[in-house]
C-alpha cells in the first residue's frame, strides 16, 4: 500500500469526505492538519503545484489532487491501483 498524505483543516467539509472515503476502504492515512501547522502551507504549495485549496492529497510521489479528483479516480476504478503502487 502507497502511503497516503492530506492536507486539510478542521471545517472543511471536503476535508471530511475524503477522509471519509479513504477510511471506508480501510486507507491509513497522514493527515497535515493546517490550522494546528500553518508553517507547513508553504510546503503543500510547492507539492501541489502551487493550489492552495484544501484537501491536498498525495498517494505516493503521485499528487491526486482534493475531493473531486479522488472520488473522480475512485468512480473510474483507478483508486484502488493507484494506492497497490499500480
Amino acid at each position: 500500500m502507497q502511503p497516503v498524505e492530506i492536507y486539510t483543516t478542521p471545517l472543511c467539509g471536503f476535508c471530511h469526505a475524503a477522509k471519509r472515503l479513504l477510511t471506508s476502504k480501510g486507507v491509513t492515512f497522514s493527515e497535515i492538519d493546517l490550522t494546528r501547522e500553518p508553517a507547513r502551507r508553504a510546503e503543500m504549495l510547492d507539492r501541489a503545484g502551487g493550489k492552495h485549496t484544501v484537501p491536498q492529497i498525495f498517494v505516493g510521489q503521485t499528487h491526486v489532487g482534493g475531493c473531486d479528483e479522488l472520488y473522480a479516480l475512485e468512480r473510474a476504478g483507478r483508486l484502488d491501483p493507484l494506492l497497490q503502487g499500480g
